[in-house]
């Protein structure tokens, strides 16, 4: 029950974090940004890595992976990049954004297949989610989007990744092809994670404070 509560929860808390206090400092916002990149990559290379490349031609996860890669390439013309941190969509919004809710939800969906077998991701998703949110709903209000769409839209957006683990554990024809959405998570979550990092580093100057943050999430990671 947990893998389900969870994500909602993320969302939910990013939602009302926005509705509570002004974000007009983004420093913080960027900050937690590179912790969830560091976090989420090290989930992902610590424990998704050996799990699907365990008994598996590597080869072929190799293949899924890279196909991971290019469908979160594809999925960010259409949701402009929210998924890292960036909304890049029209500042008066009239209409319920369809694509932006439609790539994000694939992007989510897919996200929820292994957390049932991994419970470290379940807390990588966690962390990944909360900004986003944060920065969909600080947008979303930003833009005069009516507050009943924007309910509408974070709610469904926090139904799809427990849809997609709802699906991977009951949804016997699914399973077979476990290792494969796996891998096409991984790739996602490597193309996201690293995106997160290095655009963390504006101008590419040196900035200890996301240094550690990043490292700090890496360790966390590792000892989960």
């Amino acid at each position: 029950m947990i893998y389900y509560i969870l994500p909602i929860l993320s969302v939910l808390i990013g939602y009302l974090f926005v509705l509570t206090f002004k974000l007009k400092e983004k420093t913080t916002l960027k900050l937690f940004l590179a912790f969830s990149g560091a976090f989420l990559l090290s989930i992902t290379v610590f424990h998704l890595f050996p799990a699907v490349y365990h008994e598996k031609n590597t080869k072929e996860i190799g293949i899924f992976i890279m196909l991971g890669i290019l469908l979160q390439i594809f999925l960010e013309f259409f949701s402009k990049g929210a998924e890292h941190g960036h909304v890049h969509l029209h500042n008066d919004i009239k209409v319920f954004p369809w694509l932006l809710f439609i790539s994000l939800s694939i992007h989510s969906i897919l996200e929820g297949f292994p957390i049932h077998q991994h419970e470290t991701l379940l807390y990588g998703i966690i962390v990944h989610k909360i900004p986003v949110a944060i920065i969909l709903s600080t947008f979303f209000l930003s833009s005069g989007m009516s507050k009943g769409k924007i309910a509408a839209f974070l709610i469904l957006f926090s139904l799809m990744t427990p849809i997609g683990s709802f699906i991977s554990e009951y949804f016997h024809a699914i399973k077979q092809y476990y290792h494969q959405i796996s891998a096409i998570v991984i790739g996602i979550f490597l193309h996201i994670s690293t995106v997160i990092l290095f655009e963390s580093s504006e101008g590419h100057k040196f900035n200890l404070r996301k240094l550690l943050v990043i490292v700090f999430g890496i360790i966390i990671a590792y000892f989960i």
